[in-house]
């Protein structure tokens, strides 16, 4: 009797230490600063697996490219990623948070390559299920 005690204590504290680690990872992914990671680690890296999980079901991608106006939404957006999955772009990358409140920010986030910069407005709203990105709007210059 005394080892099915010690055998069901011990399955209580692992379950308990593993239920622990998985709430910090889930709280993780609730954050602003996890879905921008996420889509830096995207664009920058092509670790694109975690990317649909942080972006909203509508958002919305358009790009500018001299007078022309390409738009994307969720599915063409991750097709078109697909081509540099594991692909670790030749440049510098920084981001900086133009206006956050609670429940929305803007935040720019600039790839500066040798010969050109790609800068990236994202939109992100905090929903029920966490930070969502719900549009980038990106310009090359």
């Amino acid at each position: 009797m005394k080892t099915l005690k010690t055998i069901a204590a011990t399955l209580l504290i692992a379950f308990s230490f593993s239920s622990f680690a998985a709430d910090g990872t889930a709280k993780e992914k609730l954050e602003m600063n996890y879905a921008l990671k996420t889509y830096i680690a995207a664009v920058t890296e092509g670790r694109i697996a975690p990317l649909p999980e942080v972006l909203d079901k509508e958002v919305k991608f358009t790009s500018t490219r001299g007078e022309k106006i390409i738009s994307h939404n969720k599915i063409q957006m991750l097709n078109t990623l697909k081509v540099s999955e594991n692909v670790k772009q030749n440049c510098s990358t920084s981001f900086s948070v133009v206006e956050g409140t609670p429940t929305f920010s803007v935040v720019k986030v600039t790839m500066k390559y040798d010969n050109f910069s790609r800068v990236s407005y994202l939109n992100l709203a905090n929903t029920g299920n966490g930070w969502k990105i719900t549009s980038v709007s990106t310009s090359f210059i």
